[in-house]
């Protein structure tokens, strides 16, 4: 038979138990090991160009996981957020676009070491330029003289984006 301290006693460890079990949301956990962190961002930290004898090729360097890319033709470049137009001479763009991906670390410093504004020679390309860096958005244009065909594929270690801008038949670089 229990005594009065030792009833006092559980009854306190019951109450103090179910105190304590009151200010733990359900669902909570005290293991560490299942914390989760944002995921780190992509970066964007060059882009760089070569003429080759039947192509050009531009190629994007990434920093971290490869982001979805999409490449997609445009009648203009512009640069985002303010929307003026790109000043790269061409007929035809395209626009290549990382999201998610930033072309700066969480200080806000540029990590980009490719051209912001860049006319280039090479048989198709004429021009590139980095036209946006904002709210996990990279986008980068590309200038032509004549309607590129291309090819695009992902290389790693390190990652990069390669686009491969077909010559016309008959063209040498």
């Amino acid at each position: 038979m229990l005594n009065r301290q030792s009833l006092a006693a559980v009854a306190a460890g019951i109450l103090l138990a179910a105190g304590i079990g009151a200010t733990i949301p359900a669902g909570a956990s005290t293991d560490r090991s299942r914390a989760t962190t944002p995921p780190s961002t992509s970066l964007v930290v060059n882009a760089r160009w070569g003429g080759h004898p039947s192509f050009d090729r531009l190629v994007f360097d990434v920093r971290g996981a490869m982001p979805p890319v999409t490449v997609t033709p445009v009648g203009a470049l512009h640069y985002d957020g303010s929307g003026e137009r790109v000043p790269l001479k061409g007929k035809y763009f395209l626009e290549i676009r990382f999201s998610p991906a930033a072309a700066h670390d969480e200080s806000g410093r540029s990590v980009y070491q490719g051209p912001r504004l860049l006319k280039i020679s090479l048989p198709m390309l004429k021009g590139v330029a980095l036209t946006g860096d904002f709210e996990g958005v990279v986008t980068i244009g590309a200038a032509f003289d004549t309607k590129p065909t291309y090819k695009t594929f992902t290389l790693h270690s390190p990652e990069r984006f390669v686009l491969d801008i077909n010559h016309p038949v008959g063209c040498r670089a």
